[in-house]
């Protein structure tokens, strides 16, 4: 685990799908990058707060991630809120298409990070949380804290 650990980069991630979501399965994809998208993301010029998956014809894609423009890229720098193909197995992408044809299923993604040197995207199969459940997940959060902090206090007496 640790090995894995040394080769893995994190560039961004998406708390707010933890706080809008129940994450039930995570899936780790490639990513089909252009030009100087590769440089810019090692850069950590990237965003995916507000994207989403979808499947197409068999096929998974991003939408709304967003790579800022590598600045010496000059002209061969592309769109940077471009669809972009997510490379998974065409199993997975089965399996996948079917529980999100369930109703309330969705595909966010979680996390943009290096491994080994390649670009991966993190999916999470979700499930929309309501208002009450981010309330009660905030409030145990909040225990959590507390009892942390106390826990401290004790230790240092």
């Amino acid at each position: 685990m640790s090995n894995e650990k040394e080769h893995t980069k994190l560039i961004a991630n998406n708390k707010k799908a933890f706080h809008d979501y129940f994450i039930e399965e995570q899936y780790e994809c490639g990513i089909v990058l252009v030009g100087t998208e590769v440089k810019s993301l090692r850069m950590g010029k990237c965003s995916i707060k507000e994207s989403w998956v979808r499947i197409e014809n068999g096929e998974l894609w991003i939408m709304g991630m967003n790579i800022s423009p590598y600045e010496k890229g000059n002209i061969f720098n592309v769109d940077p809120l471009r669809v972009r193909k997510l490379l998974v197995h065409k199993s997975e992408i089965t399996k996948l298409d079917n529980k999100v044809s369930r109703d309330g299923y969705t595909l966010v993604p979680l996390d943009v990070y290096f491994s080994k040197g390649r670009a991966k995207v993190k999916i999470g199969l979700a499930k929309g949380k309501k208002l009450y459940d981010k309330r009660e997940s905030i409030a145990k959060k909040d225990r959590a804290r507390e009892a942390e902090r106390d826990f401290k206090v004790s230790i240092k007496q």
